[in-house]
């Protein structure tokens, strides 16, 4: 067995179906193997439409914006909403140490950022350790302003304060997971919550009306 497979994700998936579940709909899987996991109807939804119009009405217009990818394994969820902003695209290379776990050696910015906004985007900002290294690394070659923006907002551990500390200045997310309310005060108007109910909703309403969920994000949505 490799390490991090999401394995568990198939109990969970057995519980659900246990249960009485006869269809799932889920936002943003962290890994896109999960859908095999089910043995019943799954629709997968993106907040990628609603990530892309809040940058555009309140951040910056096409052109204006590079989107970073904060490891490799975000480069193609980069890419969709790059190709959305119709902006250019930049990536952060880590390169860890063979000697001691988890210590990064190295943090590489590809991508001409010098002097630009910057929009760091992820699925989930967990631990915000991924989000504030890119965030530093962008700032030492000369970003003008860094955002980040992701779907689910766990912020375990000391995530809110990584972020205050960070050259962030704006965090956009989706109200998928509740934010305690000592943890939105830390961040202040640096937090921005989106709702993801009229995503959801338009899903349910393709379900209930036997219409493609994809037609909806116009095949975005697929992993």
């Amino acid at each position: 067995m490799l390490a991090r497979e999401p394995i568990s994700a198939k109990l969970v998936a057995d519980l659900l179906t246990t249960a009485g579940a006869d269809r799932v709909i889920s936002v943003d899987l962290h890994s896109g193997q999960i859908q095999g996991f089910f043995n019943l109807p799954f629709d997968h939804l993106t907040a990628m439409p609603l990530l892309s119009g809040y940058i555009k009405e309140h951040i910056g217009s096409p052109g204006e914006v590079v989107v970073v990818s904060p490891d490799a394994g975000r480069i193609k969820s980069a890419q969709r909403l790059r190709t959305d902003l119709h902006s250019d695209l930049a990536f952060i290379y880590k390169r860890r140490s063979r000697h001691e776990a988890h210590k990064i050696e190295q943090v590489v910015v590809v991508g001409e950022v010098e002097g630009r906004r910057c929009i760091l985007i992820d699925d989930m900002i967990d631990t915000a350790g991924t989000i504030s290294e890119g965030a530093k690394a962008l700032a030492a070659e000369g970003a003008a302003e860094i955002y980040a923006v992701a779907t689910h907002p766990v912020l375990s551990g000391k995530a809110v304060q990584l972020i205050a500390e960070s050259p962030i200045k704006d965090v956009v997310v989706t109200n998928t997971l509740p934010i305690p309310e000592e943890k939105m005060q830390v961040l202040g108007d640096r937090l921005v919550v989106l709702s993801i109910a009229p995503i959801v909703a338009s899903a349910l309403d393709a379900v209930f009306e036997d219409e493609s969920v994809s037609g909806i994000f116009q095949g975005d949505n697929q992993l």
